[in-house]
């Protein structure tokens, strides 16, 4: 399974790892994931997603319905 979020469509980015003797070598920032467990009123269902914990702050702010619908028009969440 690839670590992406399931509601934002965030991934994983690379970057380089710097030696002090500024050598570069790649390397990859992976995002904080979680799986998470959210009840939908409208549907009257639980679902889990595997979401990024910054994603988390955004679904208290905004509401878990509010976001799934934004996922889904955006194409990132299929259900």
């Amino acid at each position: 399974m690839s670590r992406v979020c399931e509601l934002t469509g965030k991934r994983s980015m690379t970057g380089n790892n710097v030696s002090h003797a500024m050598n570069h070598t790649k390397r990859r920032f992976h995002i904080n994931l979680v799986k998470k467990r959210f009840y939908l009123p409208e549907e009257d269902r639980y679902i889990t997603l595997k979401v990024a914990a910054s994603t988390l702050r955004t679904i208290n702010k905004k509401g878990i319905s509010t976001m799934v619908k934004e996922a889904r028009k955006n194409g990132i969440l299929k259900k």
